[in-house]
């Protein structure tokens, strides 16, 4: 039988593993360096710093985090439209 309150329950258990799983990709810090370059981000994909000559950047670091976030929402757009996760899972 159909059980809506199991239903809110377990999608209340999936988004706490969510929120956590995000909370432990903002913990883990990577820096990387290249000739005169060098990039400061988060596992959850959040540019912190980019300097050049030792230079910050902080326009250049604001500009790549709005770019990415714009295209993480397309991204999710177009897998909405072709049927979500589940469909390129196999499931349905």
């Amino acid at each position: 039988m159909f059980n809506p309150l199991k239903q809110v329950g377990e999608l209340n258990e999936l988004r706490k593993q969510a929120m956590a799983l995000q909370n432990a990709l903002k913990q883990i810090i990577i820096n990387e360096q290249k000739g005169r370059a060098e990039v400061e981000l988060s596992a959850d994909m959040k540019i912190h710093s980019v300097k050049v000559n030792g230079e910050e950047m902080k326009d250049l670091a604001d500009c790549l985090n709005d770019a990415m976030e714009k295209a993480q929402k397309r991204a999710a757009q177009k897998m909405q439209e072709m049927g979500g996760l589940g469909n390129l899972l196999g499931g349905r």
